[in-house]
């Protein structure tokens, strides 16, 4: 008796030691991953803008990333699901995210450029399954904070990525950020070969199954939330505010810190989400954000300078911080596991679409009536919707 259960705590602290490895595994793919999606974007939107002839063909051109990252993730998660398989998806989005680096390096036209975002976008798409085999490690009462531990290993590679992307401008010029990214790319791809996966259950997929999660109040509604805030987030902060900085003095090194600095404020609002959401509520953290989101865009309507634009950029990205693992985490609470990487499918193609239209939107109110008065709309916009939606929250018995 006494060696049967020597027997089974040795094979639970065996479970936790590899349990942990797992995690750490996955926390250094998470961070090459989105380091590779991220080391050309500060100074992506002044590029695409020295290609093409106006505003709105760069808001076209960078909204490729969000539109085909949210076409895809949702028959992704609903595809791994079926193949109870998640890595090999998981490698194509690595060798997918270096072939768009690659194609938009040897650009020479807004459409090639936009062929390589799109590709990017589609890269993108693998985020669904690296965030359901990482929550997977965790117990489901934890999904918010799973989703939040996760998305400060997401904001601090991006930031160590776009921080250097003027030093490597400097070096060799705008295509050699692209080299890297792609380099980087391909080797977490072989690494992640090489990774064990314990095989799901493989679910019959059919339509009332996905209709079953489409119609859920707790996936769709958060869903929807997060797609708004990241329609201000792609309209304000990772797209326009770089040309606004240009055009107010900024050289490629500030616009690389202003981008990889507001990504480090975006960690904040990361490890608030952890801290906050059992104290505050979810509902309150909710509009909390979207006050920060509009704050930090009417704030760079009326920026005068690059110091108001900085501060701007400051408020604005503790609101993404936050407002991005609450929604997230929201929207597969509830899930039972052998659904969470179809409903993770669904929340991260509706909050795509938010970053499809933020750009899309957003430079042609930009070419209209200018940058400035576009961040004015967007703030309004983001005020009455998350009010509205917040209020929404309550009926799906989410407080």
């Amino acid at each position: 008796m006494q060696s049967e259960q020597s027997i089974q705590s040795a094979d639970s602290a065996g479970s936790i030691v590899n349990r942990r490895n797992l995690i750490r595994l996955y926390v250094a793919l998470v961070a090459f991953y989105w380091a590779s999606l991220y080391f050309y974007v500060p100074t992506l939107p002044v590029y695409v803008e020295s290609r093409v002839t106006n505003l709105a063909a760069v808001g076209t051109i960078l909204s490729m990333y969000g539109l085909w990252q949210a076409l895809i993730r949702f028959p992704l998660g609903i595809a791994a699901d079926w193949a109870g398989k998640r890595k090999p998806f998981i490698v194509a989005g690595f060798v997918l995210a270096a072939l768009g680096a690659w194609v938009m390096s040897s650009a020479t036209s807004g459409f090639g450029l936009g062929v390589g975002r799109a590709i990017t976008g589609l890269a993108a798409g693998a985020w669904v399954l690296l965030t359901v085999v990482f929550s997977t490690l965790f117990p489901a009462e934890e999904a918010v904070r799973a989703t939040a531990l996760l998305t400060v290993v997401n904001s601090l590679s991006r930031m160590a990525a776009t921080s250097i992307t003027g030093w490597l401008n400097g070096l060799g010029g705008y295509q050699l950020a692209f080299y890297v990214a792609a380099g980087v790319a391909l080797a977490s791809a072989v690494l992640m070969v090489f990774v064990k996966e314990e095989p799901q259950p493989r679910r019959t997929v059919n339509f009332s199954t996905i209709w079953g999660i489409m119609k859920r109040p707790d996936v769709l509604r958060p869903s929807l939330l997060g797609a708004l805030a990241q329609y201000v987030t792609w309209s304000a902060t990772l797209s326009f505010t770089p040309i606004l900085a240009a055009r107010l003095g900024a050289t490629d090194m500030v616009q690389s810190f202003l981008t990889s600095g507001s990504i480090g404020i975006v960690t904040i609002g990361n490890m608030l989400t952890a801290t906050m959401v059992k104290r505050t509520g979810n509902r309150n953290l909710a509009w909390f954000s979207f006050i920060l989101l509009a704050g930090g865009a009417l704030l760079a309507a009326l920026s005068p300078n690059l110091i108001v634009l900085f501060i701007a950029q400051f408020i604005a990205s503790i609101g993404s911080g936050v407002a991005h693992p609450l929604f997230m985490g929201l929207s597969i609470a509830k899930v039972e596991g052998g659904q969470r990487a179809t409903a993770m499918g669904l929340h991260q193609a509706i909050y795509g679409f938010g970053m499809f239209a933020g750009p899309y939107i957003s430079g042609a109110i930009a070419e209209w009536l200018g940058i400035q008065p576009m961040f004015g709309i967007t703030a309004f916009l983001c005020v009455v919707l998350g009010w509205l939606g917040v209020r929404w929250l309550r009926s799906a018995g989410i407080e």
